[in-house]
Formats: C-alpha cells, sequence, structure tokens
C-alpha cells in the first residue's frame, strides 16, 4: 500500500488531487472502470460460524528454533505449525525516517497494544533511503520517547524491531521503497542499483542474525507494470532477482525465510499490485537453501479500487474461486506457504460491499490456515484508515472484531501465561 499521509505532506492538497492520487495508486490497466455506489450501513460486525479451520491455524504458541517450509506450511525446527497473523505499521519507509504516531505516544507503548490486539507479526516497511547518514528522524515526541533521540533511522528500527520482539512478535522486514518518494515498479531504480537493493538486504540480515524472532524479508513491495515473471530478461524478472536476493540473504544468515511477492499481470489479465502468482505455478522460486521460500500477495477492496469481480451479481460468493486462481492454489495445492502481506479497507462493520469483501477475505484466510499481515495499524492510511483511530490510541471496535475472526497466538505467550498462574 502506498496511499497514506505523511506529516510533511502539504496540508493545501485539494480533494480532487487526493482523489486522483488515491485512484492512481492501485488503478489496474484493462478493468473497467464503472463506479457503483456502494451505500454503507452502519453497524457492528457480528459473529459468524466458519467453516472448520485447518490445524495450521491451531497451532501451540510454543515456536523452537528457525522458520523454513514444508509443502504449503510454515514450521518451526521442530515440525510444529506457525501461522503469522499480523499487522503493518508504516514510516520508515516516509520522510519521518520513523514509524508514524510516535508523536502522539510512546513505542512500547504502540507495541503493546499491537500485542494485546492480538497481532503475533509485525511487517515493517522501510525505504533504502533510511540508512542514508543524511536521513534524520522527525515526528517523534522525544519526551515520550526519550530512547529515541539522537538516533539515526537503522537505529530506530533496531530500537522497534527490539520492542517487537521482546514482547514476542515475529518481525518481517519490507523494503517497500526505493527512497521517501515513493514506490518503484521493479526493485531497482536509476538511483538505487540492484547492487546496492542487495547489499542493504545482506547488511540487514547480517544484523538480526542474533534475534530468532525476525523470520524474514519481504524483498520488494508491488512489483508491477515492467515487472515479469520468468522470462529471463535480468532487467525485469522478478522472479530471477528474487532468487538472487534470497540467496545473497542465506549467503550471511540461513534462517530467514524469503517473502517473494506476486506481480501484477499474468498473460493478458491484471489484477492488484503484488497480487499475481500464477507465475510460480510454471516459474516457481528457486533457492540453494530450498525451504525457505514464501510467497506473498497484497489484495485489495473496492475503497481503493471498485474492480469488475466486486460488481458480479454473484459477489461475495464469487470471491473465493477469485483469490485461489490468483495466489490461494499454491497454499490449497500444498505446493509452497503464501503470506497475505496486504489487505485492509475503511469499513469493517456493516453491509457495505467493502465490509462483506473483509469479512469474506478473513473467512478465507482462515478456512484455509493462510498467513497474513494487516494492511494498517496506522490510521493515516488514505485508502484504508488503520486499526488505531485517529487518536493513535484506540483501536476501531469494528477492525478488532474483523481481525479477531482468526488470530493466532503470540510465540510463547501461552507459557508465559502458565508461568505468571504457576
Amino acid at each position: 500500500m502506498e496511499n497514506h499521509t505523511d506529516p510533511n505532506t502539504s496540508a493545501t492538497e485539494s480533494a480532487l488531487e487526493k482523489k486522483k492520487r488515491r485512484l492512481s495508486r492501485r488503478m489496474v490497466l484493462g478493468v473497467a472502470g464503472a463506479a457503483v455506489a456502494v451505500a454503507a450501513v452502519g453497524g457492528t460486525v457480528t459473529a459468524f460460524t466458519v467453516d472448520s479451520v485447518s490445524d495450521s491455524s491451531s497451532a501451540d504458541s510454543g515456536v523452537h528454533g528457525a522458520l523454513h517450509t514444508d509443502g504449503g506450511d510454515i514450521v518451526d525446527a521442530d515440525g510444529k505449525k506457525v501461522v503469522l497473523t499480523g499487522v503493518n505499521w508504516f514510516g520508515l519507509e516516509t520522510g519521518t525516517f520513523a514509524p508514524h504516531g510516535l508523536w502522539a505516544r510512546n513505542l512500547d507503548s504502540m507495541v503493546e497494544q499491537m500485542v494485546d490486539t492480538g497481532f503475533n507479526t509485525l511487517r515493517l516497511p522501510y525505504s533504502n533511503e533510511l540508512f542514508d547518514a543524511k536521513s534524520k528522524p522527525t515526528g517523534i515526541d522525544y519526551k515520550q520517547n526519550p530512547e529515541l533521540k539522537g538516533l539515526s533511522g537503522l537505529q530506530i528500527m533496531d530500537r522497534v524491531v527490539e520492542s517487537a520482539t521482546e514482547h514476542g512478535m515475529m518481525v518481517i522486514l519490507d523494503q517497500h521503497r526505493p527512497d521517501q518518494y515513493g514506490q518503484s515498479e521493479l526493485w531497482y531504480t536509476d538511483k538505487l542499483p540492484e547492487s546496492k537493493w542487495l547489499s542493504d538486504w545482506k547488511m540487514l540480515a547480517e544484523r538480526y542474525k542474533g534475534n530468532d524472532k525476525v523470520i524474514g524479508a519481504d524483498l520488494h513491495n508491488e512489483p508491477r507494470g515492467q515487472a515479469t515473471w520468468g522470462d529471463g530478461n535480468p532487467k525485469t524478472d522478478w522472479k530471477m532477482a528474487s532468487e538472487k536476493a534470497g540467496d545473497t540473504i542465506h549467503s550471511v544468515n540461513k534462517d530467514w525465510l524469503v517473502f517473494v511477492e506476486g506481480n501484477d499481470k499474468y498473460k493478458d489479465e491484471s489484477t492488484w499490485w503484488g497480487g499475481e502468482l500464477r507465475g510460480a505455478k510454471e516459474h516457481p522460486v528457486k533457492l540453494k537453501e530450498a525451504d525457505k521460500v514464501v510467497y506473498s500477495a497484497h489484495d485489495y477492496g473496492p475503497g481503493v479500487y471498485n474492480q469488475n469481480w466486486f460488481m458480479e451479481k454473484s459477489f461475495p460468493s464469487n470471491m473465493p474461486a477469485f483469490w485461489d486462481k490468483h495466489w490461494g492454489f499454491l497454499k490449497k495445492s500444498n505446493t509452497a506457504p503464501v503470506l497475505l502481506g496486504e489487505f485492509g479497507g475503511r469499513k469493517s462493520s456493516g453491509k457495505s460491499t467493502e465490509a462483506v469483501w473483509q469479512k469474506s477475505l478473513m473467512q478465507y484466510l482462515k478456512k484455509n490456515g493462510i498467513s497474513y499481515t494487516y494492511w494498517c495499524w496506522n490510521p493515516n492510511s488514505g485508502d484504508t484508515g488503520g486499526v488505531l483511530k485517529d487518536d493513535w490510541k484506540t483501536v476501531d471496535p469494528g477492525k478488532k472484531a474483523l481481525v479477531s475472526m482468526y488470530q493466532s497466538p503470540i510465540p510463547g505467550a501461552e507459557k508465559d501465561a502458565e508461568k505468571k498462574t504457576a
């Protein structure tokens, strides 16, 4: 996801400009643009019955050793299934060079609330510009976060990782942008050569090697446009670049999972940025550490763009087949694990198309034991809003109910609870 409010963004941007920018972020060429007005009906999320969940969603909380893959599952060193049910917290990829919201509250209190809300994983976006010595963190209330004063962006990343993992959360690092100004179609740009992209990943893999709760690398956010899959062109082949990055990471840290997002098209059909993984069926990602590949997709609702599939008469019953087709097949065929790295929307309760879509998707993830990281914790995501309300303190009750439908325990949480009651 790209459309979010940075405190450095001009407040005078017109509503029309915001709307155009929002649609252009994720609009897919070739999709019918007929907009359908959807009436938003207020209310709360009501409980409803979900089919029996696969064993992978009931994994107990004790995770031992480095994670790896076994067919369609992520497992620990004992072969125990591990399901990631997490959240995104952005800001390190923006001009603040720090997670957003630290102007409103303390870092540790933010992480504690994520844990209390039931998330066991943090997907942490960053930009490569974060590692530039000239990049100075801003947007932090140092009275509430005195331990962050004087730190570089990378050192603030260290502190976020430390806090999250000390609270029991697993962490996925996400190369979200080359710089603070925006995402890139490919993993490299004219200012960020592939060699720097690779060396930054190698640096991070070495830096966090001693922390077993930092579980892996989401190599590049939302490949699209020029990005191809499996055609052998070194300038555009995202599958080939993923293999190069994965092997580079494993040259210094064999413990990490490598999360490989899809691109945005397959043959003559387009979908969401990063949301198309059919290429992996014919051209799977192959690493020297063969049991470390987790595929990742992004999927959004009509609040981002009102795609054709939301307007079908059979909606929402048509959606499971759509998800199966583009990314779910990898998990359901026991080929490889899938992380739905981003999905979300403003409307999570009531009868609006977006609310119905979100609940249907969560039901699908639960039924199939698919891992996810919800977009997002931040309320200042322009397309989706956040789990937190605008005060940066209050959890939105509709989204709390939504994510509570399907959450796996914090690793070690049950054991910690047993110690306290002993």
